[in-house]
């Protein structure tokens, strides 16, 4: 089945372009040019991507980001503004996955959309590692769902795979160099505070105290673990 991607940018040469670009590589494309369009759409629609720029009519960029993660945790890309560090750590809050600064490569922002797509998809593992549990956590891998005490929580698609990379290493401290390379890969342009962001939204959402968490620890100095309480 094709995949299927949202782009959202006010600039429409720049929409053509992604577009055209896109379907060449048989994906079926979705174009909004507002942020109250993008929003009708990501609603009434299934995508397996969402790329969106910050700069918008009606809704920012932002604002669009973060209401669709009040329903969907479909990747989201933002496009940022070349070098302004704080609209990346913005998209990031919001619930973004990852962003490419303007002006951009299209080779580049195929890439990166093909990458996410490949982590995101539904693994095939063997039968007794499709379901993890700890404590009163218990995760889908399949269906890639986060239950704490029979209650689901909705998590990003970056946010499960750290979750999921860290539980089944339990107990095994990574520094987040380690945590970007994996899960981010190798090839991505953003710096370890990318980690950190997600680490605290992630805390944010499974630990009924985020100061004090039960679940995803902090070594100081040295990184990130999951405290198994099996």
């Amino acid at each position: 089945m094709a995949k299927r991607v949202l782009v959202v940018d006010d600039e429409k040469l720049i929409v053509k372009g992604i577009r055209f670009s896109l379907e060449q590589d048989g994906m079926e494309v979705d174009c909004a040019y507002d942020g109250e369009e993008a929003l009708e759409y990501a609603r009434n629609n299934t995508y397996d991507m969402v790329l969106l720029d910050i700069m918008l009519p009606k809704l920012i960029g932002y604002e669009v980001c973060q209401q669709i993660r009040e329903f969907s945790d479909v990747p989201i890309i933002m496009l940022t503004a070349k070098g302004d560090d704080m609209d990346k750590i913005l998209g990031l809050e919001y619930g973004a996955d990852d962003y490419i600064t303007k002006p951009f490569n299209i080779l580049e922002v195929k890439a990166r959309i093909k990458a996410i797509m490949r982590r995101t998809e539904p693994k095939k593992t063997v039968k007794e590692d499709s379901v993890l549990e700890s404590g009163s956590m218990k995760i889908d891998c399949d269906g890639r769902r986060v239950y704490i005490g029979g209650k689901e929580i909705s998590l990003t698609a970056k946010e499960f795979e750290v979750l999921e990379f860290l539980i089944r290493n339990p107990n095994k401290v990574y520094s987040r160099e380690k945590l970007l390379d994996t899960v981010w890969g190798s090839d991505y342009p953003g710096d370890v505070r990318t980690v950190d962001v997600h680490i605290r939204r992630l805390r944010e959402k499974i630990e009924a105290n985020p100061s004090e968490p039960k679940f995803v620890h902090t070594k100081w100095g040295m990184g990130y673990y999951f405290l198994n309480m099996e």
